[in-house]
């Protein structure tokens, strides 16, 4: 098997497309959106992506049923006469190296500029270290043009924000996005870091669709939000009452307070 394995499930002719990229990290914010968004639209599935940078693992359905862990690339066509189509990638991991981060990351801009990709979003949480119950999305781009774009869609500029640097997918696919010609948009939503954050995921889908000029509905995944809520409103009551020497009663599951970095 080759390092990385890129799979096309079929061929396309696309529309001056846009990347969305959204792959697991803190809060799990970037996966969130794009499986939102790929769900929502609905995408169709375009190529299946493999590699030896992934962890050796296979997922085992209800049925027992094994798949090999794998990144996906979807499309989606604009209905409209002047619409832009997009490609979604979302999957199961990240690289676990960074010589895989790499890798992988240029394999599929590879993959996308040969589709005619100029433009990519990266999608991404930034951990506050502590709950978040308004996040704004905190934004970089590879030029000032995009930067002031951005802004007007309320997206927050800052270097102190995202703390100099971007670390992992949604900055290497802005970075060497560049050597194939592409400009782009990494958008942040504040998150704590301890919960699956669909709050945040949310605010960040909120802007993309602005940004590219698409409808979306969000109500399934504000259902999402408000349950996330309710357990982080628990968690903070529980917080108040030990450091009032109350005793907070059984901890919460782990599955509710999973960190997922």
């Amino acid at each position: 098997m080759e390092d990385v394995v890129i799979r096309p499930l079929e061929k396309v002719q696309l529309r001056n497309p846009i990347l969305v990229e959204g792959l697991p990290g803190v809060g799990n914010v970037g996966k969130l959106a794009a499986d939102y968004l790929r769900d929502q639209l609905p995408a169709k599935p375009l190529a299946t992506i493999f590699s030896k940078f992934f962890p050796p693992q296979v997922y085992v359905n209800e049925d027992g049923i094994i798949r090999l862990v794998s990144n996906e690339i979807s499309y989606w066509r604009s209905p409209k006469p002047d619409g832009r189509d997009l490609l979604v990638l979302g999957g199961d991991y990240q690289g676990i190296s960074p010589e895989g981060q790499y890798e992988i990351t240029e394999r599929v801009l590879d993959f996308c500029a040969k589709l005619g990709v100029t433009e990519v979003y990266t999608l991404a949480g930034f951990a506050q270290g502590k709950v978040v119950e308004s996040p704004r999305v905190l934004g970089a781009a590879t030029s000032p043009a995009r930067v002031e774009v951005m802004k007007r869609y309320g997206v927050v500029f800052s270097r102190n924000d995202p703390g100099g640097g971007l670390i992992g997918a949604s900055g290497l696919f802005l970075g060497l996005g560049r050597m194939f010609q592409m400009e782009g948009v990494c958008l942040m939503g504040e998150t704590s870091g301890y919960f699956v954050d669909p709050r945040s995921a949310e605010a960040v889908l909120k802007v993309l669709v602005h940004a590219i000029g698409i409808d979306l509905d969000f109500t399934a995944l504000e259902a999402k939000a408000q349950e996330i809520d309710r357990i982080a409103h628990k968690v903070q009551e529980a917080e108040q009452r030990s450091s009032e020497g109350v005793p907070s009663g059984p901890s919460a599951p782990r599955d509710d307070l999973g960190y997922i970095g």
